[in-house]
């Protein structure tokens, strides 16, 4: 298919800016949040509030106005901070979709740029290429090989060929090829903008681990109910009254469940993809966040990810000479050097170009021994055969960009360090037909017309195991070429072969029958952190498997720099032929298609796969992997799309902090339900045990409430805000089969639990020995023994030194502010009249107090004790 060359240059800056004011952004309808009134009646429809409005109208029918008070602030206070909760979660999630919002590339002033995809106006011109979704409704009239999966807004499975003057619509996703068009409708108007409009009113759904907490809830609460009952009922039998005994059970059961445990899981979750974007991961699914916690293998390719992703085309040969290039990133600057001399080729060094086509395509059937005329050709061919382009430095952005992929752009650097200027070239040899590279053929044909003649000059560039073969390259040394192209390989290198022929208009316009120009070594240079991430990874748990599409010898050097100590490369066609994957860590010469067959494989023994990747093809092991991770400034907008965290910096060492956050939220939702269950537990076993100490009630309705207030609200969700435990990635990773209540965490909450109930019962005792206000007593350890275990259970951290350079001392968390408020207002009715009247309290003589607040902090030191042993007995282990 041939080029058009009327290419419109586009809009200018001035011109988008307006078209924007006047159709506004190009986004699909989003539904409107819920008004504050809404909000609050959400909240009013959790059970456990329906419980206490049901408790409040019978206090009110009853004339209790003192319980009547504390349950109307208990429900005012809860239904305040779910509100403030949803709201910032909700905040923290739209800056964030702000953050993974795809982006475009379109022609402004006749450059090519990159802009949000939100920022595309009508008029606009759009380039596309595979791996590009759609972002508005366009008209083509530009169309090479282009195809468009066109399923989610048709069903229809099979890609669409696509040719100019035909539409694509919004979201529709590029498979192959490259194309251009003009943009006609954006935003509600496309065809994609009338589908969301749909759906804008669809509420999203629980996470996984909301669900799962969910259900935990339903059963604590039924346990909890029944309990309750029994409590009900042996006051019932002792001769209390109905009213009060059933004000006492729905007290009860409010405060044995953590009913704020939904709310504090959806502002933990919030809060860790807020700080994973701050570490330059975007999650753009919710779920993930704490998924990651239970990744036990990371898939990573190698180029970008592990390697710098800068490409440079370092070294190139020919039959007839060599030559090394200078310089650094994708900068044009520098010279090549090599045998013969080559210090003639240097940035306007050489002819015209116009002057360098003709003259070298003349010869191009033929191997030269000219090694100057060799190394030309092989430039010129690079440089042609190319689909990408360098954006110069700007204000904003002084260093040199590539524009297209990465591999393309070292070309052309290369191309552009030896002399040859590639917009000159490309006047004088426009190209008229091409085959563009894709990952199964692994080679990339373009056609071109000469200055001056009529034949034609066919350029092919692609692996040397494709290039290099009788039937595609029969004229030249090829054996030779071979053996250069595996030691490159083995050094490390990533090797492409470069072949032309001349041909006449009217002949076959075939891939084959190719003369060797030469071969080019492309190095990505290992990143500075990446063996130090390796180790990391290992000192977790979390196993590496490297996968390219590189040779074995090239996978192996980067495995050897990097740490990933493995026997033997598992190859693609050893996939083919039927191997396990799960019996390599390194692959080579693996097509993305295989990269899902690979994840199957892990999953099927039982991993948790986090998998990397950039490209079009990856999409369906992206999402196939329990966390897909999308490279944010080299992939493509569908791998994005598919993925579940986007890596704005491209660097695995990303994850390793992703992966850190994961289990930080994991750990600290299980501390916040260590926390709350164990008051529960102490509460429900305070009121069981207590009558049969001789205290009738051992709490009021009232004075539980008001425990169950100040314990499970600002302290429970500062747990949730807790810091990673400095040896989270020094610890395996969960089983993906453990219970939220597993590993021993349901023997620590009973053990915790009836600690607390057995110090708040010893304590009452004794003052009701002594003739003294035992109720209160019951109040007040009760509250501050739940209050210190929250401290104990708070996150062991380096000592820090604070701003006037006090060493040794912690740094303040929002738990110890929150732990000092709650303390304040446990301890504050002991002492004001107005709130010791409200919930029926006793003064305590100053020796009582201080038994309350010694007794009180016997469970948090057991803990604390407890927590040292564990900790010195995995230091032991370690």
């Amino acid at each position: 298919m041939t080029v058009q060359q009327s290419d419109p240059r586009g809009l200018t800056a001035d011109q988008a800016a307006l078209s924007l004011a006047e159709h506004g952004p190009n986004t699909n309808p989003a539904p409107r949040p819920p008004s504050p009134w809404r909000r609050v009646l959400m909240q009013l429809r959790d059970p456990m509030i329906l419980l206490l409005i049901a408790a409040a109208a019978l206090t009110a029918s009853l004339r209790d106005l003192t319980d009547l008070t504390v349950i109307l602030v208990v429900v005012v206070l809860n239904t305040t901070v779910g509100v403030v909760q949803e709201i910032r979660a909700e905040h923290a999630l739209t800056a964030l979709n702000r953050m993974a919002a795809p982006h475009a590339t379109v022609r402004r002033g006749g450059r090519a740029t990159v802009v949000p995809a939100a920022e595309v106006v009508p008029e606009d011109v759009v380039l596309l290429q595979a791996g590009d979704i759609v972002p508005a409704d366009l008209q083509l009239f530009d169309a090479v090989r282009l195809q468009a999966d066109e399923s989610a807004l048709t069903g229809e499975s099979v890609p669409v060929e696509k040719s100019a003057s035909e539409e694509l619509y919004a979201g529709t996703v590029v498979t192959r090829g490259r194309g251009s068009g003009v943009v006609t409708r954006t935003g509600p108007d496309s065809a994609l903008g009338k589908i969301a409009a749909l759906l804008s009113g669809q509420r999203p759904r629980a996470t996984p681990l909301q669900r799962r907490l969910a259900g935990l809830s339903r059963v604590l609460s039924i346990a909890a109910v029944v309990l309750s009952a029994i409590v009900a009922v042996a006051g019932l039998v002792r001769g209390l009254p109905l009213p009060n005994m059933i004000v006492t059970a729905v007290s009860l059961t409010v405060a044995a469940v953590p009913e704020s445990l939904p709310a504090v899981v959806t502002l933990a979750l919030a809060i860790g993809a807020h700080r994973m974007a701050q570490r330059a991961a975007v999650v753009r699914r919710l779920p993930a966040v704490e998924t990651l916690g239970a990744v036990t293998v990371v898939a990573t390719d190698k180029t970008g990810t592990l390697t710098e992703g800068i490409m440079h085309a370092e070294r190139l040969w020919t039959e007839s000479g060599s030559a090394q290039a200078t310089g650094s990133g994708y900068n044009p600057a520098g010279r090549l050097v090599g045998s013969p001399p080559l210090d003639q080729f240097a940035p306007g060094a050489t002819s015209p170009a116009r002057e360098l086509a003709s003259s070298v395509g003349a010869q191009s059937a033929l191997s030269s021994a000219d090694g100057g005329v060799a190394v030309r050709r092989l430039l010129r061919d690079v440089a042609l055969c190319n689909d990408a382009a360098l954006r110069p430095p700007t204000d904003d952005d002084p260093v040199w960009r590539p524009i297209g992929d990465p591999t393309e752009a070292a070309l052309l650097t290369l191309a552009q360090r030896g002399g040859v200027d590639h917009l000159e070239l490309t006047t004088a040899c426009p190209r008229l037909h091409e085959l563009p590279f894709d990952s199964v053929r692994k080679r990339m044909t373009t056609v071109h017309e000469q200055p001056g003649r009529d034949d034609l000059l066919v350029i092919g560039k692609g692996a040397p195991e494709v290039m290099l073969t009788p039937d595609v390259t029969p004229y030249g040394d090829i054996d030779r070429a071979k053996g250069v192209a595996a030691e490159l390989s083995e050094a490390g290198y990533r090797v492409l072969a470069v072949a032309d022929k001349i041909v006449t208009p009217d002949a076959p316009r075939t891939e084959d029958a190719l003369h060797l120009v030469g071969l080019v070594a492309i190095t990505d240079p290992v990143r500075h952190n990446a063996a130090d991430v390796v180790a990391s990874f290992r000192n977790a748990g979390v196993d590496l498997l490297l996968i390219t599409g590189d040779a074995p010898g090239t996978a192996l050097a980067v495995a050897d720099r990097i740490g990933v100590h493995d026997g033997e490369v598992v190859t693609g066609a050893d996939i083919d032929d039927g191997r396990d994957p799960t019996t390599g860590r390194v692959f080579a010469r693996i097509r993305p298609e295989q990269k899902l067959d690979i994840v199957r494989a892990w999953q099927a023994n039982g991993h948790v796969v986090a998998m990397t990747g950039d490209g079009v093809n990856d999409a369906p092991a992206l999402r196939r992997a329990d966390i897909g991770v999308a490279m944010g400034k080299g992939g493509t907008e569908v791998a994005r799309q598919a993925a579940d965290l986007v890596l704005t910096d491209d660097d695995l060492g990303t994850v390793e902090a992703a992966i850190e956050e994961g289990r930080r939220i994991y750990t600290n939702i299980r501390t916040f339900l260590r926390y709350a269950l164990s008051g529960g537990l102490a509460e429900i076993l305070v009121m069981l045990l207590g009558p049969l100490l001789g205290f009738a009630v051992p709490l009021l309705p009232g004075q539980i409430l008001w425990i169950n207030m100040l314990t499970h609200g600002l302290p429970g969700v500062a747990i949730g805000a807790e810091p990673a435990d400095p040896d989270a990635m020094r610890k395996p990773p969960r089983s993906p089969q453990e219970q939220i209540l597993g590993a021993g965490l349901w023997r620590r909450i009973a053990w915790s639990g009836s600690l607390i109930g057995a110090v708040t019962l010893a304590a009452a005792y004794w003052v009701h020995r002594t003739g003294g206000p035992w109720q209160t007593m019951t109040y007040l350890v009760l509250g501050l023994s739940q209050l210190g275990v929250a401290l104990a259970l708070r996150r062991p951290g380096p000592a820090r030194r604070l701003r006037h350079r006090t060493a040794g001392v912690r740094r303040f968390r929002f738990l110890d502010a929150a732990v000092a408020g709650a303390l304040l207002l446990q301890v504050l009715p002991v002492f004001f009249d107005p709130l010791r009247d409200l919930l029926d309290l006793q003064p305590l003589a100053a020796h009582q107090l201080l038994v309350a607040v010694t007794v009180a902090l016997i469970p948090a030191l057991a803990i604390l004790v407890r927590r040292r042993i564990a900790a010195a007995q995995a230091v032991n282990w370690r």
